[in-house]
């Protein structure tokens, strides 16, 4: 069977259950298998390291008011692959290409695959996502029995949360975008519910938005986590001062008591695949540390560590100039 997939989740939950996509996003990286795949995608974003946060929301609000969309398929690799299923999503036209661009490009191809579009703006969705595509691609075995492992996993961190007083729940806020400031949503709230902390400024489902910096303030959290949507641990290093440079940020209670962490949130927090799991785990260790081991340094550190990052990513970003 042909599967092809237009964003890094889809790519992820084909690989979960023992296949490989023929053809991928530009932006699939796992399994790294992933990107010997043709892309069949391309963005007009230029998204790359040296680019700043303020820069590339620009380009998305430019680039909304004088083309036909963010990205574009490419028509003649699509044709020569001939899918018989395409996975695709419908939640958000800026992080991947959408149903809609999906639909107009099979119309200019002589397959006729089946189009599988995902949703999730939540944990359960995901999961569901996760049984669909199994349907769509004849593993629907094996998707239940992925599901199933996931949701043990979810099972044994909610276990050890389940009694923790609301008054133990440290107030969190999670960075989707740093400049505008944007509260992250969808799955997110969940997440930390289940990993012990509250979550008060988005319910679950809720899709990320910009929000007032006065009211991140009066929420007063006493954890952040910047995970910014595409954004590594060394381009959130280059964009730290986003944050680190607004009124208030040093009285913040997470920042006086030293709990700012950075995540990587290109391949975790924001790709609503299995990983998502892994991203539970890695928020537990963070935001009850007593209960749970800290996450893996790939995935999330500290904030105030990423200024190794940043000398790093700034020597990257000048080879790549030379």
């Amino acid at each position: 069977m042909q599967i092809v997939t237009t964003l890094p989740s889809a790519t992820e939950m084909v690989a979960a259950l023992g296949l490989e996509p023929v053809g991928v996003s530009h932006e699939c990286d796992y399994p790294p298998s992933a990107t010997a795949a043709p892309a069949i995608t391309r963005s007009r974003i230029d998204a790359n390291e040296s680019a700043s946060s303020a820069e590339i929301d620009q380009q998305v609000l430019d680039i909304a008011e004088t083309e036909d969309g963010v990205y574009d398929i490419d028509i003649e690799t699509l044709a020569d692959l001939e899918p018989d299923v395409i996975v695709t999503q419908g939640m958000c036209d800026v992080c991947a290409v959408d149903e809609t661009v999906v639909d107009d490009a099979v119309d200019q191809i002589s397959a006729d695959p089946d189009i599988v579009p995902t949703d999730p703006h939540s944990v359960d969705d995901v999961l569901d996502d996760l049984e669909r595509i199994g349907r769509a691609v004849g593993r629907e075995d094996s998707a239940a029995e992925v599901r199933a492992e996931l949701e043990s996993r979810i099972d044994a961190v909610r276990e050890r949360t389940v009694d923790i007083d609301a008054a133990d729940r440290p107030r969190v806020v999670i960075f989707d975008w740093t400049e505008p400031a944007m509260i992250a949503g969808h799955w997110t709230a969940e997440l930390v519910d289940w990993a012990g902390g509250e979550y008060g400024l988005a319910d679950v489902g809720a899709r990320s938005r910009p929000r007032e910096w006065d009211e991140i303030r009066a929420y007063d959290p006493e954890l952040v986590i910047v995970a910014p949507c595409g954004f590594g641990l060394e381009q959130i290093a280059r964009n730290r001062t986003d944050l680190t440079d607004r009124d208030g940020w040093d009285e913040l209670t997470a920042v006086r008591e030293g709990r700012v962490w950075a995540m990587d949130g290109d391949h975790y927090l924001n790709r609503p695949g299995p990983r998502l799991v892994d991203t539970l785990e890695a928020l537990a260790g963070i935001v009850q540390p007593d209960r749970f081991d800290g996450p893996d340094s790939a995935v999330a550190v500290p904030f105030d560590d990423l200024a190794g990052l940043e000398s790093v990513s700034d020597a990257s970003a000048a080879g790549s100039r030379s």
